[in-house]
Parts: C-alpha cells; sequence; structure tokens
C-alpha cells in the first residue's frame, strides 16, 4: 500500500458508491473501474485494496470515530488495518485528522466487546456463537477478516497442473499446489489474470480451494446425465465438465440470463462441448420436471447467505439481515425438493452452500433426509478418499478459513437407494 493524495482521492469516490450498499461490492467497484479507465493497475489495486480492508473492518472503524465519513474510513482503515503510521501518512493530513489518528491507534488497542473488535452485526455474532462457541469462534472471526487467497483451478482437458506451475515459475509467479484439490494452484499476491495467456486459453480459472473439492463430492463419470442446478457464472459447472472428460451430458440451470451469459464466455475458452445452459424460471420449471427420475448426479449449490465467503464479500454482513435466513432457508427447501426429484435410483445428490450458519446448512439437509427416506446420507470424507483426497471433516463436507485456508464451505452427499 503506498498512499499518495491522488491515489486516497480515487478510493474515497469508490467509497462513497461501496457504502450505499445499492449492489454487491465486486460489481460496484467493477463499473466503479470501467468508468474510470484512466486507472492503471496499482492504482486499481490501491483502491480495491482500501476498499475492501473498510469493508471488512467497517464496524470497528465507526466505534472508533470514523463515522461513516468517507475521508475518516479511509484513514482509519490505513491506520488500523495496514498499520501506516500517522508520520507516515502526514502529507495526507489535515491538521486536526493528525490529533484524531494519533488517538485512534491509541483507541484501537483498548478492549472491545468482540462483535466491534471482529466487525460483525450483533445478531451475526450472536448466532454463530452460539454454535461455534467462543473458543472456535474467534479465530474464525479473525481469519474472515483478512484477505482470501487467489487460487485457480487447472482445465486438465487442456493443461496439467505441473505444466502450469512451471509457465508461472518463468514468469516469476509464485505459486504453489493446493494443499487438497488434485487441480488447484494457489498463487502469492494478486496478480492480474484477465489478460494472461493461460486465462485466455482457457487452461486456468479462478476458483477457491473449497469451491473446486465440492465437484469431487459429486464425483461425475464419463457419459453420465449431470445437472449443476444452480450453476451461476459456472465456475463449478466447468469443472464437473472437466472431470466428465468432455463426455455425456452436464446441464447448467439457472434463473438469472446475465449469469448464463457469463458462462457462454468461459465455456468458450474451455473447450468443452458437454455443457448445455438452460435458463429456468423456478426450481418447479417444466424443463426440469421433464427429466425426473433421470440424472446420475446432482449439485445444488443453493443461494445462501454466503457468510463463508466475507473474506471475498465482505459487504454480505451489512447486506444481509437476520429475518433474511429464514426467507433463504424457505427457498434452499424448496430447491433441494424440486432438485432431488432428477436423482434416478443409485444416483447422488450434493447439497452445498457458502454459509457458515447451521440453519442453511445442516438443518436443511436433515430436513430433506427426514421428508425423503429413499436418499440415504454418504460420509463427505470417504467420497473424498476414494479419489485420493485426504480430508476428513465428519460425515459433513465442512471447511473454514481458519483451519483449512478454504473459503467457508459445507455440503451433504446424499445417495438414492430406490
Amino acid at each position: 500500500m503506498e498512499p499518495t493524495r491522488a491515489r486516497l482521492e480515487v478510493a474515497l469516490a469508490a467509497l462513497q458508491e461501496l457504502l450505499t450498499f445499492a449492489a454487491p461490492a465486486d460489481s460496484t467497484l467493477k463499473r466503479f473501474f470501467r468508468s474510470h479507465p484512466e486507472l492503471g493497475q496499482q492504482e486499481r489495486a490501491f483502491v480495491a485494496e482500501l476498499a475492501f480492508a473498510v469493508l471488512r473492518n467497517l464496524r470497528l472503524l465507526e466505534h472508533l470515530g470514523a463515522q461513516r465519513s468517507t475521508r475518516r474510513l479511509a484513514l482509519a482503515s490505513l491506520t488500523v488495518a495496514f498499520g501506516i503510521s500517522v508520520r507516515e501518512l502526514a502529507p495526507l493530513l489535515r491538521r486536526e485528522e493528525e490529533t484524531w489518528l494519533a488517538q485512534l491507534r491509541s483507541q484501537a488497542q483498548a478492549e472491545l466487546v468482540p462483535a466491534v473488535r471482529f466487525s460483525l452485526p450483533d445478531w451475526l455474532w450472536e448466532r454463530l456463537l452460539e454454535q461455534y462457541g467462543a473458543t472456535e469462534l474467534e479465530p474464525l472471526a479473525r481469519a474472515l477478516l483478512q484477505q482470501a487467497p487467489l487460487d485457480l483451478r487447472v482445465n486438465t482437458l487442456l493443461a496439467s497442473r505441473e505444466d502450469v506451475l512451471v509457465q508461472l515459475a518463468k514468469e516469476g509467479i509464485g505459486a504453489e499446489s493446493t494443499a487438497y484439490s488434485p487441480v488447484g494452484i494457489r498463487l502469492q499476491g494478486k496478480p492480474a489474470l484477465q489478460k494472461h495467456p493461460l486465462f485466455l486459453a482457457g487452461k486456468v480459472e479462478v476458483q477457491d480451494e473449497g469451491s473446486q473439492l465440492l465437484g469431487y463430492l459429486v464425483a461425475p463419470r464419463r457419459r453420465q446425465m449431470v445437472v449443476d442446478f444452480c450453476a451461476g457464472a459456472g465456475g463449478k459447472t466447468l469443472a464437473l465438465g472437466a472431470m466428465m472428460h468432455s463426455e455425456g451430458r452436464l446441464y447448467a440451470f439457472d434463473t438469472s440470463d446475465r449469469r448464463l451469459a457469463n458462462l457462454k464466455a468461459r465455456l468458450k475458452r474451455s473447450g468443452l462441448s458437454n455443457i448445455h445452459p438452460q435458463h429456468i424460471d423456478t426450481e418447479a420449471d417444466a424443463r426440469i420436471q421433464r427429466l425426473d427420475g433421470k440424472i446420475d448426479r446432482v449439485l445444488v449449490d443453493a443461494p445462501c447467505s454466503g457468510f463463508g465467503t466475507l473474506r471475498r464479500n465482505p459487504d454480505l454482513k451489512w447486506r444481509q439481515h437476520a429475518e433474511g435466513i429464514a426467507q433463504m432457508v424457505r427457498k434452499q427447501t424448496a430447491i433441494l425438493q424440486s432438485a432431488g426429484r432428477l436423482v434416478k435410483p443409485g444416483g447422488r445428490l450434493v447439497y452445498a452452500t457458502c454459509s457458515l450458519l447451521r440453519e442453511e446448512n445442516q438443518q436443511v439437509a436433515e430436513q430433506f433426509l427426514e421428508r425423503n427416506p429413499m436418499f440415504v446420507l454418504t460420509p463427505a470424507h470417504a467420497v473424498l478418499k476414494s479419489q485420493g483426497i485426504e480430508l476428513d471433516t465428519g460425515p459433513y463436507f465442512r471447511v473454514l478459513p481458519n483451519t483449512h485456508a478454504m473459503d467457508g464451505f459445507f455440503a451433504a452427499v446424499m445417495e438414492r437407494s430406490g
């Protein structure tokens, strides 16, 4: 972080838009950068890092006196989150700001209630505390304040992980194999990839290691019929297609034309020919019903609160509300019930979220199993082990940033017996 007066002014303009919370922070920032094409890579990196640091630490910064003044939030973040001294910031400061920042640094060391210290809404802190307990929650909350690493998934139809690592090393880009995913690479830092030859050739896609592992829970085979029920922009769809060696038939359902349009651009790069994107109106769409009882593998990566991704999407904790969770659970329940009808006897259904909340995760899966006795829970660790992945989180798949260095993911693997 090298703050200059010009960079700070641009960051303040971006923050002004972000703090309305009118849209997801990543899309707001992309729109902002499109409207400022004159910004170079370093300026964009500064703006993005500072803006997301403010969003991660918003409650703490406000408690320390920033109080939603965009300028004070930015200055406080540079001091508290990045550890830049008041002396180093002096060329950017007004006289009264030097005194305020010096006081703020001493306040930041004071004992604070945990929800303020870890910048979480009270309702979310209480819900997580009840679920995880203080001993487990504090390391998790601390991890959620950190920046997430940048992971890639190698498209094994077009490249091997070893070849990609060699090419990255030749270019001086620090990278290593992921700890669990057989096709994952973790980069050091955040190099720009949108115009990188590996990305343009479809050899790599950006995808968190936890998200990659969901594909290994589905474990599709060549020539099977597979459905990605909530495909979104298609990161997991592309991973499943590569695991199928582009054979068989893979349906990518989603209710958003915009998200499916993003998938089509990625699909073109991937070299896959077995993926069939389809827009649906609801989970009960007639185009889904015609597949009832015919599908070998179904993945339901359900719409959720997204709290497992707070390192990447810190605005979610300020945009989501307690009353919205119950509504989300009703939606997840309906989607899972509809998706379950597609699975043929002997087939597999995987329910997944990137939520940290039990009511969106285990409770939804347990309720489904109770209502649908033809489905049986299969231990997630056994499914992974059968593919050479040694990761045992119990019957359900659960990973967290503080214990597994991945985004927070949950998954239940269910087999249909008849």
